[in-house]
């Protein structure tokens, strides 16, 4: 394909993404987000302020010069932490969709190009981890005690622990809708004539799915990652909230709003801020997956 033609195909989804007006809007109040909660490290240096450290002398104190949204339970800035919350969720949602996604298309590949006995193999593997109760899982996994698995107890207790257990916990079970989409898509690319040709020229394996049948499937892969997103961060913000995720002090979206649970009548601020930012996020995520999905649709109105 010319460069020039390369360019046309772009620039033509493009076009379609920003007519998708619901899309559009999304894309810049997620853009706004990663802004929000990557100035946690200007304005920490600014004010001179730690996410993690207590107060207890100004436990509840209202929103004032210095603390613009107030004080937590704890005398900890509701605003900082909310920003280093949102990386940790935003990181964790990223993260384990790659990783997840990337398992997915290694299994849905495989499944589709070869076919056969492997396929039905793999098939009914990623059939009996979709039959699996989700969230009870999640939570078993969660619970799992880290110091039984040969991690010393200062780290199985750190939030560098609790950040890559929820990642990895996440990426494990959240495969299997991308490699079943994969797997489709693989099949159908396997027929075209130019892959029976490249496999007739001697062609092997790694080659074909390297070469003619991931960057033909790179479409609804793409489509599907970010719609896997919203639900990853949905899925963190449940589990910290039921305290099998990130460990405080550590902040993430989920267990500010776990923290805030018993202080809804007394501080319902705590809950609704944490709250509205993962809905919000997620909303946004789920919309922008909406108008990538117009963009990359050939049958979309040019």
């Amino acid at each position: 394909m010319r460069p020039d033609a390369a360019i046309g195909v772009w620039t033509l989804r493009w076009r379609r993404f920003r007519r998708h007006r619901t899309g559009m809007a999304s894309l810049f109040i997620l853009l706004a987000l990663i802004a929000f909660v990557l100035a946690a490290y200007p304005l920490e240096s600014l004010l001179h302020i730690d996410p993690d450290t207590t107060d207890l002398f100004a436990r509840f104190d209202p929103p004032g010069p210095g603390h613009y949204l107030g004080m937590d339970e704890a005398g900890r800035d509701v605003l900082i932490r909310l920003m280093v919350g949102g990386q940790i969720s935003l990181l964790v949602g990223l993260l384990a969709t790659v990783i997840g996604g990337v398992i997915g298309t290694i299994i849905g590949v495989i499944a589709g190009y070869f076919g056969g006995r492997l396929d039905g193999v793999l098939m009914r593997f990623t059939d009996g981890m979709i039959a699996l109760p989700l969230l009870p899982l999640l939570i078993v996994l969660g619970a799992v005690d880290l110091t039984k698995l040969g991690f010393s107890a200062d780290f199985a207790h750190s939030g560098a622990a609790g950040f890559w257990r929820i990642v990895i916990i996440i990426s494990i079970v959240d495969w299997t809708s991308i490699a079943r989409l994969v797997r489709a898509a693989t099949m159908q690319i396997r027929e075209r004539d130019y892959v029976r040709a490249a496999r007739a020229a001697g062609a092997g394996a790694p080659y074909m799915m390297a070469t003619h049948i991931l960057p033909n499937i790179a479409t609804p892969v793409i489509v599907s990652f970010t719609l896997t997103v919203g639900r990853v961060i949905l899925f963190e913000s449940v589990l910290s909230f039921l305290g099998f995720g990130v460990v405080p002090p550590t902040p993430s979206w989920g267990n500010m709003l776990n923290n805030a649970q018993e202080l809804v009548t007394t501080a319902p601020m705590l809950a609704v801020y944490p709250g509205l930012l993962i809905f919000v996020t997620v909303i946004a995520v789920n919309f922008l997956g909406d108008g990538l999905q117009h963009a990359f649709d050939p049958r979309s109105e040019k």
